[in-house]
This record gives structure tokens, C-alpha cells and sequence, in this order.
């Protein structure tokens, strides 16, 4: 890890970062398979895997917040990206069917050759393992006074992504992760783009292969 030198450090294979998600349900696959999707959703309390090979962002921050689902409060890591640009995009999630005892993956895939880009991109998120690179990083600034991301999000309608005002925050101009696998709770984004988009619905449990930055 390189040494701490404020507004000038770079951390590398620092384990606790975001990145962006798709939102797995048949209804918004015709909308994103024609280019662009605002996004915007509540909390379901149905966590989720993303992976990516890479991603590149501009304008990023970082702070803790909680997420209102049936089953009680989720604590979470939210992260915003002003603009971010995302190699070998992948989501799964798994979702029971009590009536027949069965459960169903769906699962996303899209950039490949071509990148994922979405703008002003928040991801409510509960573990991750991935390789990174901050550039002028600032670290345990107050949520409120955050400069270099899009800002914290307003809670949502059922109360998530709500932040604590003064908290601990982290910040950055630019970062780039690879390697990334996530589990997140929740996902929004001014505009997700995403070339080469395949659904696959399956019985049972998947998970999407971790690619090599």
C-alpha cells in the first residue's frame, strides 16, 4: 500500500469499494436494450451479485447509510459516481418461489468489446472484493461537505440510501477497479447504457464468473 499524502494518494487492492449494478427484472430488459434506462428503485430486500472486469469513474464518494426493507434496517456501503465507464458487466440474482418450492436466476451480461457507461450512479451495497486505484483521495471528510462525487443521495421513498448528517465520508477525483465482485442491496443512475445486452432466466441458483481486470 502506498504511503497516505493528503489530496495526492493513490491505494491499491484496497478491498472495500463499489461499483455499479443493473437491476435484474424481465420488465426493464426491452428498455435498456435500446441504449438508455433511467433508473430509479426502492429497496426490495432481495440482495444481489455483481461483478466487472473493470471500471473507470470520475467524481467519487463514499459514505454509510441504511436501506428500509421488510425484514428491518440494512446497513450499507453507498457509493456515487459522477460518470462511470464499466468492462464485462455481469448481475445474478436468485429468487425463491415458495408456491412450487423452486428458485429462479436471472442474470445480466452486457459490455464485452464495448463499455457499460452510466452517469450519476449510486449503488447501496453490503461486501466487496476487487483491485483499486484512488486519485486525490480524501478520507473521513464529512458526508455533507463531499465536493467530488454527485452527493449523497436523499433517502428514498422507503428510507433507503438515508445518510447520517456529519458521518464519515471518503472521496476521490478519479478511481479504477478490477476484479470486482460485489452483493448489493440496492442500485440507481441518471443513465445506464448497456451495448450488447443478454438476459438468461434459469431454475435454480447461478452466479456470474469474477473476470480478471
Amino acid at each position: 500500500m502506498e504511503s497516505l499524502t493528503r489530496g495526492g494518494t493513490r491505494w491499491r487492492r484496497f478491498a472495500v469499494v463499489m461499483v455499479p449494478s443493473v437491476a435484474a427484472t424481465a420488465a426493464i430488459g426491452v428498455a435498456i436494450a435500446q441504449g438508455a434506462l433511467a433508473a430509479s428503485f426502492s429497496v426490495s430486500g432481495q440482495q444481489f451479485q455483481v461483478t466487472a472486469g473493470k471500471l473507470h469513474g470520475t467524481g467519487f464518494v463514499q459514505y454509510g447509510a441504511l436501506d428500509q426493507t421488510k425484514a428491518g434496517a440494512k446497513p450499507v456501503a453507498v457509493v456515487g459516481i459522477e460518470e462511470a465507464q464499466i468492462n464485462n458487466l455481469c448481475q445474478a440474482v436468485t429468487v425463491p418461489i415458495p408456491l412450487i418450492g423452486k428458485e429462479v436466476t436471472m442474470k445480466l451480461e452486457a459490455g464485452g468489446d464495448k463499455q457499460v457507461t452510466a452517469s450519476k450512479l449510486y449503488i447501496d451495497a453490503e461486501d466487496m472484493k476487487a483491485n483499486a486505484t484512488f486519485k486525490n483521495v480524501d478520507i473521513g471528510v464529512s458526508v455533507d461537505n463531499t465536493t467530488k462525487g454527485p452527493g449523497p443521495a436523499g433517502a428514498g421513498k422507503n428510507g433507503e440510501g438515508a445518510h447520517v448528517p456529519g458521518s464519515f465520508a471518503q472521496q476521490a477525483d478519479e478511481v479504477w477497479f478490477d476484479s470486482v465482485d460485489q452483493k448489493a442491496w440496492a442500485t440507481s443512475a441518471g443513465t445506464f447504457t448497456l451495448p450488447g445486452l443478454h438476459m438468461g432466466i434459469n431454475w435454480g441458483k447461478a452466479q456470474c464468473n469474477v473476470p480478471k481486470g
